[in-house]
């Protein structure tokens, strides 16, 4: 196996615990949208986190779109994207927390300088770059190596969709083989694996037990090469990659 150099962070959930807050922020835009389009259906901020965790909006409406057979002008959808984005944004300036254990591995990681640093997200630029500085963490990573399927690309898109991924490496000027992404959702991993890399399942985000169970069995069955409950497993988890001596660890 090729000698990592590179390490690839989600944002969302991963780094920063900013889901439960955007998805707080969105569910009221879109219900203002099903309302518009004369669909009775309403959601909650949980309810979206339940359906299309992983997703940026613009990947949630296309969803929503094909869920309820409805079609939103392009020029409509960019303006109910921005909108989205200041609403979240807001949300996380006044709230956002860093995952527990994510800034202090961050920091050794920063200081060993052994591994290249990026962000590679779903969610609009704007949005991360207000998260992992919020908490902190923007000091990690160099202002060019934070990258958004939902900004970066010239055709935006959402994971799983691996063009995001694609991208990064390209940036970066490494290969899927020298990488190694974190992700805590199905659509984050899916589109890491997609793009060839090798995936550590981040768990510890989810509230409880049960659910943290669930979430290590799902990522596992995708294609994730391990799991993390905690940050404080990171190296760990990172070693058994690098030695090809991995073994999931299906307990907390």
């Amino acid at each position: 196996m090729a000698k990592i150099t590179e390490i690839f962070f989600d944002c969302d959930n991963t780094l920063v615990l900013s889901e439960e807050l955007a998805f707080e922020a969105c569910a009221d835009l879109a219900n203002e949208i099903l309302e518009e389009y004369n669909i009775p259906d309403r959601y909650t901020g949980d309810m979206l986190i339940k359906d299309f965790v992983g997703q940026n909006f613009r990947g949630m409406m296309g969803s929503l779109q094909t869920k309820y057979g409805f079609e939103i002008e392009p020029t409509e959808l960019e303006r109910y994207v921005k909108k989205e984005e200041d609403k979240v944004i807001a949300k996380l300036e006044a709230k956002a927390k860093p995952c527990v254990g994510a800034s202090e591995q961050l920091e050794k990681l920063y200081n060993s300088k052994k591994y290249g640093l990026a962000v590679v997200s779903s969610s609009a630029l704007r949005r991360v770059r207000a998260s992992i500085e919020k908490v902190g963490q923007a000091k990690f990573f160099d202002h060019d190596k934070v990258f958004s399927a939902a900004t970066s690309l010239e055709k935006p898109t959402s994971k799983p969709d691996p063009a995001i991924y694609l991208h990064a490496l390209e940036k970066v000027g490494k290969t899927a083989a020298e990488t190694i992404a974190i992700e805590d959702s199905k659509s984050g991993a899916l589109s890491a694996i997609r793009a060839g890399i090798p995936v550590i399942a981040y768990v510890g985000s989810y509230n409880g037990e049960e659910t943290q169970k669930e979430m290590a069995e799902k990522l596992t069955e995708l294609g994730a090469m391990n799991v993390m409950w905690h940050w404080s497993e990171f190296e760990d988890r990172v070693k058994e990659i690098e030695t090809g001596s991995v073994e999931v660890h299906s307990s907390l």
